[in-house]
């Protein structure tokens, strides 16, 4: 059945009790796949067609995308019923961000995414009633955009060196600073920014999430920053001038913002590992093919054992990437603690992205270093993999300190 024909209060509230029952070899049931059957529609009808005028404008629409993804209830995976969402675990978040893999760029999978998993899971979770109503309906309805803003021009992945402060006027909060980096920062209408709401010296727990709407005086937006690649993926820096904001627009606890960003983070890396999975296998689908046809010294490319080698173990490699997500993903759908795995698939993703779109491109030769090669877009686009959502290092920072716990 096609998922547009059934309606939100007709999906079930949980996943399929094969799955519950520990079926570990799959986490997608049938209305995973409806859900990826339908967004494929949109996205071959509605964006693909699009996406290289986007890429050349260095913006696509946001709200009309938005829009369209909301009524299919692509930001509504697993947010709760009482606001607008579906109610499922974070299986459907992979199974959407899988499909989402098939938009032909980098750049808008990571805008959507940013919606899906980047600036509403601590909101979804831990946000008052209120706040809900106000941001995360609308959102999960694709009638606003939103962003996550914590990065700073001096504070990347070093989250707790953040200078954005709030203090307080009143019942209202004062805030001053800046973020980088800001993905939808153009065109969205809010913002979930990270920003010291007290002077504890403890670095972790002097933070705290805030809702921001980007309409309020005070907010500056930097003209869009000229990116190497996510070409149509608007991107700015934004300005706080003493922009005052209510205190009920902090997210759950003061004080708490650092360890609920921490959570949101693990979320983007499940996704962005999720986005890489067909863009990447496209690449070596394209390579393949091409390196049928292309001749070379009397023989095609894919004669040379060498070539034939290089492709066999890339596809080894992303189908080991795949099962790592998957084990991921159930693992934390059954409960349990996945912060060194969350890592691990993030860091071979990262280098994953970096080696197959490097190779392939190798392989094209001159034709891979065409602008309009779709190799030569996925080589500029999915370099971020490594640097976003947390750097190779410090992945595998996360990675030895848990490897440290262990007691033998």
């Amino acid at each position: 059945m096609a998922l547009n024909s059934i309606t939100r209060s007709q999906f079930p509230p949980t996943l399929s009790t094969s799955i519950q029952a520990g079926i570990k070899h799959m986490i997608y049931d049938e209305t995973h796949l409806a859900m990826q059957t339908s967004l494929k529609k949109i996205i071959t009808e509605k964006i693909n067609p699009n996406v290289n005028q986007w890429e050349k404008s260095g913006k696509y629409p946001a709200h009309y995308i938005f829009n369209q993804l909301g009524k299919l209830g692509v930001f509504a995976a697993n947010k709760p019923a009482d606001f607008g969402g579906m109610g499922y675990d974070f299986a459907m978040s992979i199974a959407i961000a899988e499909q989402i893999g098939s938009i032909d760029c980098g750049s808008i999978p990571m805008s959507v995414m940013v919606q899906t998993d980047m600036s509403t899971p601590a909101l979804s979770q831990f946000g008052s009633d209120f706040l809900r109503d106000q941001f995360l309906r609308p959102s999960i309805s694709g009638d606003l955009v939103s962003s996550i803003a914590v990065s700073e021009p001096h504070a990347g992945s070093d989250v707790s060196a953040i200078r954005t402060t709030a203090r307080r006027s009143g019942g209202d909060l004062i805030i001053n600073g800046s973020k980088m980096w800001i993905t939808n920062g153009e065109q969205a209408d809010w913002a979930c920014v990270l920003v010291n709401t007290s002077k504890n010296d403890n670095l972790h727990k002097n933070k705290s999430l805030v809702c921001i709407p980007l309409n309020s005086r005070g907010v500056h937006r930097s003209n869009r920053l000229d990116k190497m690649g996510m070409r149509s993926s608007d991107t700015v820096q934004l300005f706080f001038d003493d922009v005052r904001v209510p205190e009920s627009y902090i997210i759950g606890e003061e004080g708490k913002g650092f360890i609920y960003q921490m959570k949101q983070f693990n979320d983007e890396r499940l996704v962005t590992v999720a986005v890489g999975l067909l863009p990447l296998q496209k690449c070596l689908n394209d390579t393949l093919k091409y390196a049928k046809t292309r001749q070379i010294f009397g023989k095609t490319l894919l004669d040379q054992q060498a070539v034939q080698f290089r492709l066999a173990e890339l596809e080894a490699e992303l189908e080991a990437t795949r099962s790592l997500l998957y084990r991921t993903v159930l693992s934390r759908c059954q409960g349990q603690d996945v912060t060194m795995l969350t890592a691990m698939s993030k860091l071979k993703i990262g280098r994953l992205a970096r080696k197959i779109t490097d190779e392939c491109l190798q392989i094209w030769g001159g034709a891979g270093y065409l602008n309009d090669n779709s190799i030569s877009r996925a080589f500029r686009d999915f370099r971020i993999f490594s640097i976003g959502a947390g750097c190779d290092e410090v992945m595998m920072q996360i990675i030895h300190k848990n490897q440290n716990k262990r007691t033998f």
